[in-house]
């Protein structure tokens, strides 16, 4: 039996953009969220938006949120992200009202797990972060947030107050017909581990981290 293909014999077309799956209960240790669940048909990644309280519309608090295994799951100290995490979930809870929007596909800033492991071994060989994926021949940032505003915009969000240090982020959620009022600043207290990663952030993709001119030299 020949397997209808659409009109005039033509394969359907592909969808593009995201689309929201599934909306769960998911109590946590910080509150309690709905997980609703997104399908990114352009890169085909499973998303998820961890949302409190009622949104409303407009300058809603909101943390756009790299996946990083390593610092989300593990602990690492390498960098700030798992903290960064825990600081905003706590923070919408807070608020009484928040989204925390979990990127995947953003390891490393968007090279991949291993790469990211190999970057990390050369850093502990004396590069930076910047110059490790340099040395490895991939972007210094292969982030899109495209996805991230298609997400607030199926939640009804016009505009945020965005928990971040990177301006980058601001710049590509406006970029994308999202309006950000605000920049909150997330600011983790450094440690010996992850001192030189956040002055390389600070000093080379011009990350707002003004609480580093106050540590001195770890050991």
């Amino acid at each position: 039996m020949t397997e209808k293909i659409g009109v005039l014999g033509k394969q359907p077309q592909r969808r593009t953009g995201v689309e929201r799956v599934v909306n769960a209960p998911l109590p946590t240790v910080y509150g309690k969220f709905q997980a609703i669940g997104y399908l990114d048909h352009d890169r085909g990644d499973e998303q998820v938006a961890l949302v409190h309280g009622d949104l409303g519309s407009d300058r809603v608090l909101t943390r756009l949120h790299s996946e990083c295994l390593t610092g989300d799951a593990f602990g690492s100290q390498h960098c700030e992200c798992g903290d960064q995490l825990a600081a905003a979930l706590r923070a919408v809870v807070a608020e009484g009202a928040g989204v925390v929007v979990y990127l995947r596909g953003h390891e490393g800033r968007g090279i991949g797990l291993l790469a990211k492991l190999r970057a990390m071994a050369l850093q502990a060989e004396g590069l930076d972060t910047v110059e490790a994926n340099l040395a490895l021949g991939l972007p210094v940032d292969a982030r899109d947030y495209a996805v991230a505003a298609g997400m607030l915009k199926d939640l009804g969000v016009r505009s945020v107050r965005l928990m971040s240090n990177n301006p980058r982020k601001r710049e590509a959620l406006v970029r994308h017909g999202v309006e950000v009022d605000e920049q909150v600043p997330l600011l983790i207290e450094p440690c010996e581990s992850n001192i030189t990663y956040l002055r390389t952030k600070r000093e080379r993709l011009d990350h707002h981290l003004p609480h580093l001119d106050a540590v001195g030299h770890l050991s």
